[in-house]
């Protein structure tokens, strides 16, 4: 993860303060890449501890193509009880989403919905990561191989507009590779869960395409460490990262639709203690 952890240096000691949307403010630089090889082992954060389940869980749920809160509360936790918080909570009861309603754990028709069910002109759904699945199994050289969660017509309609907005398949060598596009990235909180995110995406759809997991590239639009993280980002960097750790996957499941929960597993996995900081919303 020194790709990371460079790119997040360089971020504090090189980016442009900016007011945001929040009010808090931020220190950015617009665009950046970061590229990491399978080969080097699976890229979990390790100089502080990833949320492994809430990344897994989270993932499952865009698969599911859920835009149910309370789902994704139910995948984690195994329940649908309120008491049990997940990172999409915030979202899903912020007053600017539903200021009058109950809270139902709806948040419109975000990350999943556009994955699964991205509403066409003539008002059929289209399955996107269905799709890419079979394009890579049947086209691999094809250079349309996306799935698109930046839905313009739309964005009105998500509780929260996609800040991972759209990824791409390449096949090579047996190996599959995936590039995303990050329009918006908190390198502290954020970026490090999406990078193990989207890492596990591209071995689950490796699994169940017969290929090898090769390179995730994350492309940053706008790359940014929020001014109240300034501390917390330069403990982060005072640490020394642990190896990588590997990714276990059930090798029974070949349909992308078939995983859950006890067949993703993260072995071998050694961090440094959790850093707490605030979410801007």
């Amino acid at each position: 993860m020194r790709q990371y952890l460079n790119a997040l240096k360089y971020v504090l000691e090189n980016g442009i303060e900016r007011k945001d949307r929040t009010g808090v403010g931020t220190r950015a630089v617009f665009g950046m890449q970061m590229r990491f090889s399978m080969e080097d082992g699976f890229p979990a954060m390790t100089t502080k501890k990833l949320p492994w389940k809430s990344v897994a869980s989270e993932l499952l749920w865009f698969i599911e193509g859920s835009n149910d809160e309370r789902r994704l509360a139910e995948i984690l936790y195994g329940t649908r009880e309120d008491s049990k918080k997940t990172i999409w909570t915030a979202n899903a009861e912020a007053d600017y989403w539903k200021p009058k309603a109950k809270f139902d754990g709806d948040l419109g028709r975000v990350y999943g919905i556009q994955w699964r069910k991205w509403k066409s002109p003539d008002g059929k759904d289209t399955d996107q990561l269905a799709n890419a699945v079979k394009l890579i199994k049947e086209n691999p050289a094809s250079r349309r191989i996306i799935v698109n969660a930046w839905n313009p017509g739309e964005i009105h309609q998500m509780a929260l507009p996609p800040c991972h907005t759209f990824f791409q398949f390449f096949v090579a060598n047996n190996k599959l590779s995936m590039q995303m596009y990050q329009r918006s990235c908190d390198m502290f909180l954020g970026v490090p869960f999406n990078i193990a995110s989207y890492s596990l995406l591209m071995h689950m759809v490796a699994q169940v395409t017969e290929l090898k997991p090769g390179e995730f590239v994350h492309t940053l639009g706008d790359a940014h460490i929020y001014l109240n993280h300034f501390e917390q980002v330069k403990e982060q960097l005072s640490r020394k990262p642990f190896p990588l750790p590997k990714l276990w996957l059930n090798p029974e499941i070949k349909n992308i639709d078939d995983f859950k929960m006890e067949d993703i597993k993260l072995e071998n996995y050694e961090s440094h203690p959790a850093i707490k900081a605030e979410m801007a919303l």
